[in-house]
C-alpha cells in the first residue's frame, strides 16, 4: 500500500465501527490519522492504541454538525502534519421508524448528521484540497443510498444525498479531488442501536444476523485510497454474500 504510507487521513465517526478500524488499517499502512468524533475516551483510547502499535494518530474531540468545529479540525490536520490528503466522511446515525410515525426529532438528527455533516466536512477540507492541488473524500454512504427500504425513508434520503453531493464535488473539481463512495450493506456496527422503534428493530434483525465485520468497509476505503492519484474509484458496494437487497 505505497500510495497510502504518508498520507494525512481525517476520519469522523472514528469512536467505534468503520472509522476505528478504518482508522487502525490505515496507521498499519503508514499513513497519518487524525481521529474525530464526539466521545473523547474512546478517540483517546484509538490513539494510544495506534501508537503503541508504532503508528501516528491526532485525536480531536468534535462533532460533525457543528461547522466551527469541522472547521477546527481540518486547521488541527494541517497545523499538526503540513497538509491533508483525504477526508473520510463516515460519522453517521439510523434511528429508522416509519414516516408515520412522525418521529421529527430523529429525521433532523439524520439530516443534521448525516447530510450536514458532510456538508460541513467537505466545507472544512475541500479549500484546502484545491489549494494544495489534490485531494480525496471518501463518503460512507450505504446500499440505503441505492434502494428505499419501508421504515428507512429519512435514512435512505440522507444517504442518496451523500451519493448525490459526492458526484457533484467530482465534477467540479476539474480533476483536482478525487471522491469515492462506500455504500456499506449489513455491517456489525453500532448504527442499530439507535433505533428506538421496537418493532423496527425487529424487522432488522435478518440484516443483523448475516452482517459483516467492519474491516470488510476499512479494506475498501484503503483499495481507493491506495489507488494512483490518476483513479478515482467512484462507487463501492459491500455487502455480506447473502445479503439479497
Amino acid at each position: 500500500m505505497q500510495n497510502v504510507k504518508d498520507k494525512v487521513v481525517v476520519i469522523t465517526g472514528a469512536s467505534s465501527g468503520i472509522g476505528a478500524v478504518t482508522a487502525e488499517l490505515l496507521a498499519a499502512d503508514g499513513a497519518k490519522v487524525v481521529l474525530s468524533a464526539r466521545r473523547k475516551d474512546r478517540l483517546e483510547e484509538l490513539e494510544q492504541k495506534i501508537h503503541a502499535a508504532g503508528g501516528e494518530a491526532l485525536a480531536v474531540e468534535s462533532d460533525v454538525t457543528s461547522p466551527d468545529q469541522m472547521n477546527a479540525l481540518a486547521s488541527a490536520t494541517v497545523e499538526k502534519f503540513g497538509r491533508l490528503d483525504v477526508w473520510v466522511n463516515n460519522a453517521g446515525v439510523m434511528p429508522l421508524s416509519p414516516v408515520a410515525m412522525g418521529r421529527t426529532d430523529e429525521w433532523n438528527r439524520m439530516v443534521d448528521v448525516n447530510i450536514k455533516g458532510v456538508l460541513n466536512g467537505v466545507a472544512a477540507a475541500h479549500p484546502i484540497m484545491l489549494e494544495q492541488g489534490d485531494g480525496h473524500f471518501v463518503n460512507v454512504s450505504s446500499v440505503a443510498g441505492h434502494l428505499v427500504f419501508p421504515g428507512a425513508a429519512v435514512y435512505c434520503a440522507t444517504k442518496f444525498a451523500v451519493r448525490a453531493f459526492g458526484e457533484g464535488i467530482r465534477m467540479e473539481s476539474g480533476g483536482a479531488v478525487r471522491v469515492t463512495n462506500i455504500s456499506p450493506g449489513a455491517v456489525r456496527t453500532e448504527l442499530a442501536d439507535h433505533i428506538a422503534v421496537a418493532e423496527v428493530k425487529e424487522g432488522v434483525q435478518p440484516f443483523l444476523d448475516i452482517a459483516i465485520e467492519p474491516d470488510a468497509i476499512a479494506r475498501a476505503i484503503r483499495f481507493a485510497i491506495a489507488e494512483p492519484g490518476d483513479v478515482d474509484v467512484n462507487e463501492v458496494i459491500v455487502r455480506p454474500t447473502k445479503q439479497e437487497l
